[in-house]
């Protein structure tokens, strides 16, 4: 039986392509994953500064970079550059953002990484420099771009599964912790499980309050408390999104053998769809999948697939967000604004680590978070 479902995996592009972009950074993610992704994609990067300025000597060279410069606050001032994409640790982000803020005659976008800050009160105060300033400020949510994940929010809005009833995002990998990481305080719900807490927020909306449970990770040697992380958003027409961020996935480097994967699953009293994100196999092509049932098309499984693939191609989607946003005037998909939210569940969780309890949402929101 063929049924053609548009699932949307993939954005439309933005109409104008051609904003010339400033990149900061020139490690894996900004080198391997965002330039490649604005290669395919027809963007104009126009310039690229880094703390390793031949790390972006190299950078240039591969994309055919026109400009380097030797440090970020060249790259800053220079009048044709109007948009910067970040791509740094999340404690030096803000002085960038700072610094980009002060630029605003010619910068008029900002693409950040996630998370923005390493507090919801910090990243606050980004926003609101940026919203003073007249800068759009756009947050690399990147999973919200995964094809499958995307492809969800389409069943759901069409209401092919109904009115979701419980939902799960179960992560079996293992980072590679930078080096940065041992020197901030959060580990896990901070950098990677606000992937997740703002896909939910995605696809259902804001939750009203959120349980957290975590224990440290063995293999991660350097202080942390949130190494493991399970956490529960309560919503208050009664779904459940649960995730089990799990770092350290048995002992796959200790001799064992690895099964790392990530997969989600959406039950629905209209159907059912789940996938799996392709990112743990980078940098083997792996596309990350959906299968889907509907009691709108009776006993069938439904499972599309596409050539695309969350690493880099979901990174099309970030920039063109703030792309599209400077070019109609609208607020970009995930504007620094509304990850604000994002930031705020990732706080509650911490709270409730610290509490022994669920935090409701509005907690945060109203007290700015501690």
């Amino acid at each position: 039986m063929a049924v053609e479902f548009e699932l949307g995996h993939m954005p439309p592009p933005p109409p104008r392509r051609d904003f010339r972009i400033g990149a900061i950074g020139a490690g894996f993610i900004m080198r391997d994953v965002h330039l490649a992704a604005y290669r395919d994609a027809g963007y104009q990067v126009a310039a690229i500064a880094s703390a390793n300025p031949a790390s972006s000597r190299a950078a240039a060279v591969q994309y055919g970079i026109p400009v380097v410069y030797e440090t970020y606050s060249e790259l800053l001032a220079d009048p044709s550059i109007e948009v910067i994409d970040i791509a740094v640790p999340p404690d030096v982000q803000p002085e960038i953002i700072r610094a980009a803020v002060g630029q605003a005659g010619h910068i008029r976008g900002i693409l950040a990484q996630k998370p923005l800050a390493t507090s919801y009160v910090e990243a606050r105060e980004l926003v609101r420099l940026c919203e003073q300033a007249g800068v759009t400020l756009a947050v690399n949510q990147n999973m919200r771009y995964d094809q499958s994940v995307r492809a969800a929010k389409t069943l759901l809005e069409c209401g092919d599964l109904g009115e979701p009833v419980l939902a799960t995002i179960e992560m079996r990998a293992i980072p590679h912790w930078m080096p940065w990481a041992a020197r901030i305080e959060r580990l896990t719900l901070l950098l990677m499980s606000v992937h997740h807490l703002d896909t939910f927020r995605y696809w259902f909306g804001e939750p009203a309050s959120v349980y957290a449970s975590a224990r440290t990770d063995p293999r991660t040697k350097f202080p942390h408390r949130d190494g493991i992380v399970l956490y529960i958003l309560e919503y208050s027409g009664g779904l459940r999104a649960a995730a089990w961020d799990d770092v350290w996935a048995g002992p796959a480097r200790e001799g064992g053998g690895p099964d790392l994967y990530i997969k989600w699953r959406i039950e629905g009293t209209e159907g059912l769809a789940q996938g799996t994100i392709g990112w743990p196999e980078y940098p083997n092509r792996a596309p990350s999948t959906i299968s889907f049932t509907t009691a709108r098309r009776p006993g069938v499984w439904f499972r599309p697939t596409w050539r695309e693939v969350w690493f880099p191609d979901a990174f099309r989607g970030t920039m063109g967000m703030l792309l599209e946003a400077l070019a109609t005037g609208r607020e970009p998909a995930v504007s620094g604004r509304d990850n604000l939210r994002t930031l705020a569940l990732v706080e509650a969780c911490y709270r409730s680590l610290d509490e022994h309890r669920a935090v409701r949402l509005d907690e945060v929101l109203r007290e700015g978070g501690r």
